[in-house]
C-alpha cells in the first residue's frame, strides 16, 4: 500500500514538471551546457542544448578499401594522364615512399606542393569493370553538420554512389548517386539539391552535376548537407530556430543527417569519351586526394563532450544518462523513461534530465526521505532579462556536485547570498550562520533550533513548483516529510 502511494506521489511530481516546462523552472537542467555572450545589456548566461563541438571527423575514422588490394604500386606500374594518353611518365610504386599512393593519403594534410593522393590501380583488365568500394568507420554514432567534399586527382568518375549506414556497416542505404548519364547508369531522371523542397528533403537523388570528366577546376564532389538546413533555416542558415524545431519533430530528419560508416562506391572511373580507348587502359583509374567530413559526435544532446581514446570516441554524458550516445538512464536514475533532449533553445525545450527514485523505510510507520527533482530551479527577477538567479531550497549540495563543469556561482550572475563569497566558480564560502549552495539556508534550520528566541529570521519560501507539489501531497498522503 505504501509503495502503490509513493508512486502516484511521483506521478504527481511527473505531471507538475511537465506542466512547468514552459517556465524558467527547466533551465537548470541546462547549466552544463551554458556559456557566456556578450548583449546590449552586457555579458549573460547563454543556456543551449547539449552538443559536443562540430570538428573534423576524418581524424578518427577507420578506411577500409574492397577489393584490398585495388591500391596502385604492387606490382608497380606506369599510369597515363587522361588529357594526353601518351604522357605515361608517371609511376606508383608502393615499395617507394615518394612514389607509392596508399588510402592514408585522401585523409592527409594537403600542403600546395606537392600534392598527396591516393591511387587505385590502372583499367588494365577492361571490360571487367573497375570498381572500388571506400568505407569510413567511426565505431560510433556521428551527425553531420557540413557538406561531404570528395577532391579527385583523377577525372572525377562516370558513375559513382555515396552510401551510409546507421548500424556499423550491418546495412546500407544510398545517400546519393552520380552520374555523367543518370537514365543510363541508375534508370533514374537527374536532380540538383536546387530542385528539393521541405517536403522531399529527404529524397534520394542522382546529379550529373559532379559527374563531367576530368577538367582542371572540376574535381570536387559535393554532397549537400547544409543545401538541405537551408530549405528550415534560410539561405545563410540564419533561422536555426526553425531547423531544430524540426529536428526536435522529426525522427527521419535526424536520422537523415546521422551516420555510424559511409562508402563511396567508385563503379565508373572517368573516360572523357563515350567509348573507351582500349589502346591505352592506362589513363583509366580513381585518385582520391582529399575526402572532408565534417560533424559532432551524436549524444543524444546530453552531453557537451566527446573524448577520443584507444581509437574509440566516447561521449561525457551529462543529465545522469549513459551510454556511447548517452542513450539510457544510469543506474538508479530510471525515475522516468529516457528520452535525447532538445534542440530547441529554453524555455520551449528541455534536457529530459533522467530523474532519480530514492526509496528508504526508516521507522514504522514508514517515512521516506524528501524526494527533490533532479534540477536546478532558477527564477528571473526580471522578464527582460536573462540572467537567472538560484531559487531557494530546492537543489541538494549532491546533485550540483555531480554536475561536471557547472558553474555554482560567479561574480556576475549568480552571487553568493547573506555575505557568502564564490570560490573558483564551484562552491561558496559561507558565514558562520549561513549555510547550502548559495549560503541561502541558515544554518540553525538544520539543527531544527531556529525560533524566536534564536534572533534568526525564518528561511525565505521555495519556488512556485515546489509550493504547488507540496500541496498536491498534502492531498495525496497524510505521511510526514
Amino acid at each position: 500500500m505504501y509503495l502503490s502511494r509513493f508512486l502516484s506521489i511521483h506521478a504527481l511530481w511527473v505531471t507538475v514538471s511537465s506542466l512547468m516546462q514552459p517556465y524558467p523552472l527547466v533551465w537548470g537542467h541546462y547549466d552544463v551546457c551554458k556559456t557566456q555572450i556578450y548583449t546590449e545589456e552586457g555579458k549573460v548566461w547563454d543556456y543551449m542544448a547539449c552538443q559536443p563541438e562540430s570538428t573534423d571527423m576524418t581524424k578518427y575514422l577507420k578506411v577500409k578499401l574492397d577489393p584490398p588490394d585495388i591500391t596502385c604500386g604492387d606490382p608497380p606500374e606506369s599510369f597515363c594522364a587522361m588529357g594526353n594518353p601518351y604522357m605515361c611518365n608517371n609511376e606508383c610504386d608502393a615499395s617507394t615512399p615518394e612514389l607509392a599512393h596508399p588510402p592514408e593519403l585522401m585523409f592527409d594534410f594537403e600542403g600546395r606542393h606537392p600534392s598527396t593522393f591516393w591511387q587505385s590501380a590502372t583499367w588494365k583488365e577492361y571490360p571487367k569493370p573497375l570498381q572500388v568500394n571506400i568505407t569510413l568507420s567511426w565505431s560510433k554514432t556521428i551527425e553531420l553538420t557540413d557538406n561531404i567534399v570528395i577532391t579527385f586527382e583523377s577525372g572525377r568518375p562516370d558513375q559513382m554512389i555515396l552510401e551510409k549506414s546507421l548500424d556499423y556497416g550491418r546495412t546500407w542505404q544510398p545517400y546519393q548517386y552520380y552520374a555523367t548519364d543518370c537514365l543510363d547508369a541508375f534508370h533514374m531522371d537527374p536532380k540538383s539539391v536546387k530542385d528539393l523542397s521541405q517536403h522531399t528533403v529527404l529524397e534520394i537523388i542522382c546529379t550529373e552535376e559532379y559527374s563531367t570528366g576530368y577538367t582542371t577546376n572540376s574535381k570536387i564532389i559535393h554532397f549537400e548537407i547544409k543545401d538541405r538546413f537551408a530549405f528550415f533555416a534560410g539561405p545563410r542558415l540564419r533561422n536555426m530556430a526553425s531547423l531544430y524545431g524540426q529536428l526536435d519533430t522529426t525522427k527521419k530528419l535526424r536520422d537523415f543527417f546521422t551516420v555510424t560508416d559511409l562508402r563511396i562506391r567508385l563503379l565508373r572511373p572517368a573516360v572523357g569519351e563515350i567509348f573507351v580507348d582500349e589502346l591505352h587502359l592506362a589513363r583509366y583509374f580513381y585518385a582520391i586526394s582529399d575526402i572532408k567530413v565534417r560533424g559532432r559526435c551524436k549524444c543524444n544532446l546530453h552531453a557537451t563532450v566527446c573524448v577520443y581514446d584507444n581509437s574509440k570516441l566516447t561521449c561525457e554524458c551529462e543529465h545522469n544518462t549513459t551510454g556511447p550516445d548517452c542513450g539510457k538512464c544510469k543506474k538508479n536514475y530510471q525515475g522516468r523513461p529516457w528520452s535525447p533532449g532538445s534542440y530547441l533553445p529554453i524555455p520551449k525545450g528541455t534536457a529530459n534530465t533522467c530523474d532519480s527514485i530514492i526509496l528508504t523505510v526508516t521507522t514504522y510507520p514508514p517515512k521516506f526521505n524528501r524526494i527533490w527533482p533532479n534540477i536546478s530551479s532558477l527564477e528571473v527577477s526580471n522578464p527582460k532579462q536573462v540572467a537567472p538567479k538560484l531559487a531557494l531550497s530546492t537543489v541538494s549540495s549532491v546533485q550540483v556536485a555531480n554536475h561536471k563543469r557547472a558553474n555554482v556561482c560567479d561574480n556576475e550572475l549568480l552571487h553568493c547570498q547573506n555575505g557568502g563569497t564564490c570560490h573558483n566558480n564551484v562552491r561558496c564560502l559561507c558565514p558562520a550562520a549561513y549555510t547550502g549552495i548559495l549560503c541561502e539556508k541558515l544554518r540553525c534550520e538544520e539543527a531544527g533550533s531556529c525560533g524566536s528566541d534564536s534572533g534568526q529570521a525564518a528561511p525565505p519560501q521555495g519556488s512556485p513548483a515546489l509550493l504547488l507539489l507540496t500541496a498536491l501531497l498534502g492531498t495525496a498522503s497524510p505521511w510526514a516529510f
